[in-house]
């Protein structure tokens, strides 16, 4: 009996001190340091522009970062974390050729530099060009599909920064 009680003791000293914590939000963040981000407006620098890919793009950026974190995004300010940056490219590009030498699909690009700044930790700071593209059917016209395609990149670039700032993979 006492042997038994003695296991029983061990077995719960034990998976109390071996506890694994995991973070299923995707955020490596302190939330007693880490309260407030702000996230600037994106201008287009590209050759080409789209007007309404900058709202885009912000939005998604904010909404990941409203999903996946507790910080409280802020307009401006003096905030813990700030996030920076602009389009530098959009561009349209030939992919596969066909038969007949004509483009059969076409490749949608658009490329943001971002800089990250981080005003509680000076080593954390990250000055970064992110790029991703969709192809479409060169069948298509651009002005069909250029609103999902951009929201889809959108969402693919917002990911990409998440993850090399806050997400700190």
């Amino acid at each position: 009996m006492i042997k038994r009680l003695f296991t029983l003791i061990s077995l719960i000293v034990i998976m109390q001190a071996c506890s694994i914590s995991y973070k299923f939000n995707g955020a490596a963040l302190d939330y007693t340091i880490y309260k407030t981000i702000s996230i600037s407006q994106f201008p287009i620098r590209a050759a080409l522009v789209y007007p309404p890919l900058q709202q885009t793009f912000e939005n998604q950026l904010t909404e990941m970062i409203e999903r996946q974190t507790r910080l409280r995004v802020m307009d401006s300010g003096n905030t813990d974390l700030r996030i920076e940056g602009e389009i530098t490219g959009y561009s349209l590009s030939p992919q596969a050729v066909n038969e007949n030498a004509y483009a059969s699909q076409t490749r949608l690009t658009i490329t943001v530099r971002v800089k990250y700044i981080d005003n509680k930790n000076d080593g954390q700071e990250i000055d970064q060009t992110f790029s991703a593209y969709r192809d479409f059917s060169s069948n298509e016209m651009l002005t069909d599909v250029q609103d999902e395609l951009c929201t889809q990149i959108s969402k693919e670039l917002a990911d990409l920064i998440f993850n090399a700032t806050i997400g700190n993979w």
